[in-house]
């Protein structure tokens, strides 16, 4: 004889949750982890080119300073705005949102009319040698980072001035804030591995 189903009465249960015991969270997190990684991958992949090769870079001039350097003080201010967007999702605070989303996604923008620039100053072509693709790769790679997040930057600015502002859509400004965070971090060891890299090693 079977024993009866067990069923689990989850009508009461919030419709969105911040922080960890939202699944936007753990999604969130898994992504990080995810392109965490790669990155790392990328860097043990430069020190062993690097080991490899008995001159760095291999006849390939140093890569300027001035925009790649521009690039990070960008990145780095925009981490300001971005903290008081999450906050201000946090206290589901529309207006404040609406204002914060607003100058991150222009700081975003900005970050990406440089970065198209900086490919030229990097001193060699992707297809020149394993130097070349690796630092290539690995710009490119965080560019795409911060397209994505541009793009869902945009689109959740324009939800905020719609009738969409509910709730479990500030989890969503709060959740895409905290990825612009691993961006700012996870390019600190990028911009020093591809601009002072061949200096220091």
């Amino acid at each position: 004889m079977k024993s009866p189903r067990q069923l689990l009465d989850v009508s009461k249960l919030p419709e969105h949750a911040f922080g960890h015991p939202g699944l936007m969270w753990w999604g969130t997190t898994l992504f990080m982890i995810i392109e965490g990684s790669s990155f790392i991958l990328l860097v043990v992949t430069y020190f062993f080119y690097r080991i490899k090769s008995p001159q760095w870079p291999p006849s390939s001039p140093f890569p300027a300073l001035t925009l790649g350097t521009v690039n990070m003080l960008l990145m780095l201010a925009s981490g300001v705005p971005n903290h008081f967007t999450k906050r201000a999702a946090d206290q589901c605070d529309v207006p404040r949102t609406r204002l914060w989303i607003l100058v991150t996604f222009a700081f975003g923008v900005a970050f990406l009319i440089v970065r198209w620039f900086e490919f030229s100053t990097l001193g060699t072509r992707w297809d020149s040698n394993a130097y070349g693709s690796i630092v290539w790769v690995t710009l490119g790679i965080h560019t795409s980072q911060i397209l994505t997040d541009v793009v869902e930057t945009a689109v959740l600015a324009a939800l905020m001035f719609t009738a969409h502002t509910e709730p479990k859509r500030m989890v969503d400004v709060n959740e895409n804030a905290r990825f612009w965070d691993f961006v700012i971090v996870s390019w600190i060891p990028g911009y020093l591995l591809i601009y002072w890299g061949p200096r220091w090693l």
